[in-house]
């Protein structure tokens, strides 16, 4: 299983992506709006702003677009009064998913999220039911063709406090550390000249369950691609592994 979890793996390697620049917009606004509101407005102090406008520039989110988002964060003209919100339930087959989102109006995300679930033969639960299955922790991602020696990115990567590396998939190597480490690790490896694409926090599942029925599969790749297209849905997180002919057949 590369990354942190296989949804996520899906949606890199069958480019499973909003394909509306609206959607796209909308989110990487509102991830800069929630770590303006937290963090401050100034990037060189701010991490996680910083993050999120690395993703926006590489969604292609225009420089105004951004400038605006963190004024709203900031709470210079008609902020949004946006909130962080975690929800949790069950997809088909027993599957552990976790929705994480950002959103001004709290009973609309519930109310949809709710339905995404039971749409789909899901069921939303309470806080917490299925949190325990998962771990909170920094991941970094760097193409394989840009590492010119593993050796020495993972003695760099663990010098600068980095747990462990994944280095199962073809395209690129994952650095895994603690949520605190990653921004110190992040800057070695930079400091290194190693080119890292990608860097955030994520739940990690701590155990999978196996999809064996065609059917569920069928639901539950749905149940997370439209989770993953609402405007509020930040990231979703899953425990899952499957044949990957059903993901050829249900998400090609």
């Amino acid at each position: 299983m590369s990354g942190h979890s296989k949804w996520a793996t899906i949606k890199r390697s069958k480019a499973v992506v909003d394909a509306k620049r609206g959607v796209v917009y909308a989110k990487t606004s509102r991830e800069i709006i929630v770590a303006t509101k937290f963090g401050g407005a100034d990037p060189s102090s701010n991490f996680r702003l910083r993050q999120a406008i690395d993703r926006a520039k590489a969604e292609g989110v225009p420089n105004d677009n951004i400038a605006r988002a963190i004024e709203k964060g900031a709470g210079a003209g008609a902020a949004d009064n946006i909130e962080e919100l975690t929800y949790e339930g069950y997809g088909p087959g027993g599957v552990a998913i976790m929705v994480k989102c950002a959103t001004d109006n709290r009973n609309r995300t519930a109310g949809d999220v709710r339905s995404y679930f039971s749409k789909y033969g899901g069921n939303m639960g309470e806080t917490g039911c299925v949190g325990w299955m998962f771990t909170e922790r920094g991941e970094l991602e760097i193409p394989r063709e840009a590492v010119a020696s593993e050796d020495d990115l993972i003695m760099t990567a663990l010098d600068a406090g980095a747990d462990d590396i994944d280095s199962s998939s073809d395209e690129h190597i994952t650095v895994i550390c603690s949520p605190q480490k990653l921004e110190a690790v992040q800057k070695a490896l930079t400091v290194a000249g190693v080119k890292v694409t990608g860097s955030d926090v994520v739940m990690s599942p701590l155990s999978t369950v196996e999809i064996d029925e065609a059917d569920n599969a069928k639901n539950l790749l749905r149940l997370l691609d439209t989770l993953e297209s609402h405007d509020d849905v930040q990231n979703v997180y899953a425990n899952f592994e499957m044949d990957p002919k059903w993901i050829q057949q249900f998400m090609g």
